[in-house]
């Protein structure tokens, strides 16, 4: 289960334009250079080394494994993805907080798929229908439908046989608002419901990735462009510095430790540590009741409905920052960067999360600031200041 998705996604979003990279489908780089007789070449002047896996993430440019992100108003960030044959294409959220693919199906009559595209199995060539249900519920909305396979199309990466979810409900009016279509959860397969294979699982058996490893920058600044996600590798156009490994606690979802949480050098939070999920789906930082109560009383927040805290922008400059320091490294954020300020909302919120009641999300406030990377191969989280 998945606790929290994203706040406020039913906010009117003007237009946006995905730019979809122009890419070489179904050829690798070696064999375009091969073709084009430039192979020996770029062999002399970049020499393979077979040690180069335990030299870090790869580094790539404009890689053909980037799939560009739609930042919707620092609450959400989707790209598009397509399925079956011809392509039926779909805006989704890359979810590191849960582990399913679902699209809404021509199987659906819920309110929620009357305003989304539909996957039409008919039209596709290549699916194939499972005997399998599925049932998801998320903090903010849930659906169930059944599972089929066929071709799922990630910028330039074919996974063939791909297990996905075809909706049949989608509930309430949360998805029925939603400005994307459907969900590709990112996370341990030992969390996906029904035992679906993952996309990800998919892209390393079938040896699409170069490296057992994705990274996500995220934009921020009430829709600016120029997130991505990368599979594969990192983009090291978008961090500066190192990047600090961080061991994962539990497989299932990516959790790790937080040392703890301070303001002004004194610690208002996870005294003695905390297990945190550093998440892609959910917009905010959440935790327990009474830290949050702390942090949002230190940075001058006042509540104004359940779960929704607002600063005055008035005072930005004076506030200070908060500051989490996660296997001794410290992680500051700035007010600029946990105030969303096109309404001058805290990046703060308390949840009741059965699972502990001291687990906490690092959210799209968090990774805005620090470039992620999710490392399946050793089980880690890299975080580096994102440039």
């Amino acid at each position: 289960m998945k606790w929290l998705l994203i706040a406020f996604a039913c906010i009117q979003l003007s237009e946006c334009i995905l730019y979809r990279l122009k890419l070489f489908k179904g050829k690798s780089v070696r064999d375009v250079l091969e073709e084009r007789g430039l192979l020996e070449d770029f062999l002399k002047k970049h020499p393979y080394n077979p040690y180069s896996k335990y030299l870090g993430p790869s580094q790539i440019e404009a890689s053909d494994a980037a799939e560009p992100l739609i930042n919707y108003m620092d609450l959400a960030y989707f790209g598009t993805i397509s399925v079956g044959t011809p392509p039926q294409s779909f805006t989704v959220i890359f979810d590191t907080g849960s582990a399913n693919l679902w699209v809404p199906s021509g199987y659906c009559s819920s309110s929620a798929c009357t305003n989304h595209h539909k996957f039409n199995p008919n039209d596709s060539s290549t699916f194939k229908l499972s005997s399998k249900y599925l049932s998801i519920r998320y903090g903010t909305g849930s659906m169930t439908g059944v599972l089929g396979y066929d071709i799922v199309r990630v910028s330039s990466i074919d996974v063939t046989h791909q297990e996905f979810g075809l909706s049949i409900t989608e509930p309430g009016s949360f998805l029925y608002y939603a400005k994307f279509d459907g969900i590709l959860g990112l996370a341990y397969p030992n969390i996906a419901s029904s035992g679906a294979t993952t996309v990800f699982d998919n892209m390393m058996s079938e040896h699409l990735v170069e490296q057992p490893m994705f990274a996500f920058y995220l934009t921020r600044g009430n829709g600016q462009s120029g997130s991505e996600v990368v599979f594969g590798g990192a983009d090291p156009n978008h961090y500066t510095g190192q990047i600090n490994w961080v061991p994962v606690t539990q497989q299932g979802y990516w959790q790790i430790l937080v040392d703890s949480v301070s303001i002004n050098g004194q610690v208002v939070a996870c005294q003695g540590g905390c297990q945190a999920i550093v998440d892609t789906g959910t917009s905010l930082i959440v935790g327990p009741s009474a830290p949050i109560s702390r942090i949002q009383n230190q940075i001058g927040a006042r509540p104004v409905s359940y779960s929704l805290d607002v600063v005055d922008c008035r005072y930005l400059p004076r506030m200070p920052y908060v500051t989490f320091t996660i296997n001794g490294i410290d992680y500051p954020l700035p007010p600029s960067a946990y105030v969303l300020q096109q309404n001058c909302q805290s990046g703060f919120s308390s949840m009741a999360l059965p699972v502990s009641e001291e687990l906490w999300i690092l959210g799209d406030v968090f990774i805005g600031e620090y470039y992620s990377i999710f490392d399946r191969g050793t089980n880690r989280v890299g975080l580096a200041r994102a440039a």
